[in-house]
């Protein structure tokens, strides 16, 4: 029995590899009697300002963003793919994560985990980010402590309830040849392959 898979390219422009990325995967996934939804992060239309809204006075959510959530709960298995800039991820990327993941959807302030946290309401779901950056790996760890890592698996996807949370990352990109990024979309149609 196939997975339930939501991809978020999570690149904010039209074309970009990270696009390429989730689109192999996409292919790869389906090809292999998973049940696959996809969206694109350019497309989506929303404010990606929290603003002043707090837990009790959140901002509505925007049609898009109402259909985006919900395609988070269907899954068991999302996949997200995206370029770390300045560190991070993309501002509509982050804005995405700020506006979408909601008190009583994506955890509950009412409720706490032993450590005192908020409860999680996004468990039994697993998560593949497909990070594309320039800085090296090696550097990213030595110098930055793999940030953005520990961002994604422990303050957003682990915090809601994603386990486990599985990073590729490919680096540099910017001036990677043709065979590399022919390489690197082969790796990536292989996760799809077997919805990892």
């Amino acid at each position: 029995m196939g997975k339930r898979i939501f991809i978020l390219n999570g690149h904010p422009a039209e074309k970009s590899l990270s696009r390429s990325f989730a689109e192999s995967y996409q292919t790869a996934a389906e090809q292999n009697g998973n049940e696959v939804r996809i969206k694109h992060l350019h497309q989506i239309q929303f404010d990606a300002d929290y603003g002043e809204a707090g837990y009790d006075n959140a901002k509505p959510l925007e049609p898009a963003l109402e259909a985006a959530l919900a395609d988070i709960e269907w899954c068991n298995h999302w996949v997200i793919c995206t370029p770390m800039w300045w560190g991070g991820l993309p501002g509509k990327l982050k804005g995405f994560m700020d506006r979408a993941l909601v008190p009583g959807r994506a955890f509950s302030t009412r409720e706490t985990t032993k450590l005192g946290l908020p409860k999680p309401l996004l468990t039994g779901r697993s998560a593949r980010v497909i990070i594309t950056a320039d800085t090296p790996g090696f550097f990213l760890a030595l110098a930055y402590g793999n940030a953005i890592k520990k961002q994604l698996k422990g303050q957003i996807l682990g915090f809601v309830g994603f386990k486990p949370v599985d990073i590729t990352y490919f680096a540099p990109t910017t001036e990677a040849d043709e065979k590399t990024v022919t390489d690197r979309i082969e790796e990536v149609r292989q996760l799809g392959a077997r919805a990892a």
